[in-house]
Order: structure tokens, then C-alpha cells, then sequence
């Protein structure tokens, strides 16, 4: 699917579900990681993450533009527009919409901490997530010296 075929489908959503004309753009980004899409408040414009509609289908898709058209037509109106405000929440259950998006792989997987320091005194381990000078610190419980070790490396190592 290309833009302008996200754009024909996001004003026909519109105009059957929301009886309400979208006169704005919407695209595809494929720098969205974890969102199915995102109305952006200052042009009014809709983003929408296509590996959505590689991984689950155009149905998923219609699911995600019907949310974010709740967003953008109640922004409009300067109605509740946020996923806590009560208009949004009765407009999305009028129109279909989901609430949440199924998750899509092919994301970064990385490990939550990189680095690790281990107190050659007392062996008190610090978990980092980027890389520190050893030198400049000492641990928090003896005052002993720091070692460095990357996780990552031991990882390969042992798989």
C-alpha cells in the first residue's frame, strides 16, 4: 500500500465512520517502533507504522486510522481528545476503534544493561546500560576499585 492509497482509505474511514471530512495528510512511517500510529497535534497530520499492515492485516490497520481519527476530529471539536478523557473513550467505542494495537516484531532486541561493574573487594556487581571510566568511580559499599565487563560479549560466548 502506498501513501496515497493510506491516504484515499484514512478519508473514506473518515467520511462513513465519522460522517466528518479529513482534510489533512496521512503516511506511513517506518520509524515507528512501538506505536501503530500517531496523530501529530501541531499540523493535524496522521502517521501510521506499516509493518502493521505487513504483519496483521488491513483490518488491523482500519482499527488503528479509526483511533487516530478519534484523536484528530476531537482535537478539532477542542474536545477531550487524550485516551484518558471520557469523549474519547465513548467516540472510539461508537466507531470500532481499538483501544490497543497488537504488538509487531522486527523491532531492536536488546539487552536492558550492557555493562557491568564488579567491586574487586567485596564483589558487588553495578549494572550500567552505557559505558563508564572504572577508573573515576569506587564502590558504594567498601570503596574497593571497579572492573568493567561488557554482558554482551559474555553472552555470545556462552551461546
Amino acid at each position: 500500500m502506498t501513501d496515497q492509497e493510506l491516504q484515499a482509505l484514512v478519508e473514506a474511514v473518515s467520511a462513513r465512520y465519522f460522517a466528518r471530512p479529513f482534510r489533512h495528510q496521512a503516511r506511513f512511517n517506518s520509524r515507528l517502533r512501538t506505536t501503530g500510529g500517531r496523530y501529530l497535534l501541531r499540523s493535524h497530520d496522521i502517521e501510521i507504522n506499516p509493518r502493521h499492515l505487513e504483519q496483521h492485516g488491513e483490518e488491523e490497520l482500519i482499527g488503528i486510522v479509526k483511533h487516530e481519527l478519534c484523536h484528530y476530529h476531537l482535537h478539532l471539536e477542542k474536545k477531550g481528545y487524550q485516551h484518558k478523557d471520557r469523549d474519547f473513550q465513548e467516540l472510539l467505542k461508537q466507531v470500532g476503534g481499538s483501544r490497543y494495537c497488537q504488538e509487531v516484531g522486527g523491532g531492536r532486541t536488546r539487552l536492558p544493561y550492557r555493562y557491568e561493574l564488579v567491586c574487586e573487594a567485596c564483589q558487588m556487581r553495578y549494572k550500567r546500560k552505557r559505558k563508564i571510566n572504572p577508573a573515576r568511580y569506587r564502590c558504594g559499599r567498601c570503596s574497593g576499585k571497579l572492573r568493567l565487563y561488557e554482558l554482551e560479549t559474555a553472552a555470545k560466548q556462552q551461546g
